[in-house]
């Protein structure tokens, strides 16, 4: 892709509003549920691009699949923690009513952890998905091919 200049310049003009908008659809997913998951699908779609564009190895050192892991793990946590949260307080699981002084605060910071955690898991787990099936068949550059004397 090196000899596609327009490619590589209009990619470096979209990635930073598709991740603006991730995070739009992110923080506005507070207000109703259902925000989390597309958040995660874009902004997973701005790192699918920038891999597509600037190639697979230079994605994975901007986003490492060890990050992808870590992060994948921690919006799980995320998730599963609010509802246990909710469980200590005397509610049941991701009820959303016991995780405030009141039941108006508590359904909003109820939908905005659980939607935090939903697009943490979803962005690190489709980038993961992608980056697994980019790079089948591929070899790393000091991999020798059997029978290779180079």
């Amino acid at each position: 892709m090196r000899e596609h200049t327009v490619l590589r310049v209009v990619t470096k003009l979209l990635i930073a509003p598709i991740i603006l908008f991730a995070l739009y659809v992110q923080f506005h997913g507070d207000y109703s549920p259902g925000g989390g998951f597309q958040a995660g699908v874009v902004f997973a779609a701005a790192i699918i691009l920038y891999a597509l564009i600037f190639g697979l190895a230079e994605a994975r050192r901007a986003v490492s699949p060890n990050l992808l892991r870590i992060t994948g793990a921690l919006g799980a946590l995320i998730f599963a923690g609010t509802g246990v949260y909710a469980m200590l307080r005397g509610g049941n699981f991701l009820d959303y009513d016991y995780l405030a002084h009141d039941a108006i605060h508590g359904q909003h910071y109820g939908l905005l952890l659980v939607e935090f955690g939903v697009g943490l898991t979803v962005v690190s787990v489709i980038t993961s998905i992608f980056y697994v099936f980019a790079g089948r068949g591929r070899r790393n550059d000091d991999e020798q091919p059997p029978g290779d004397a180079r």
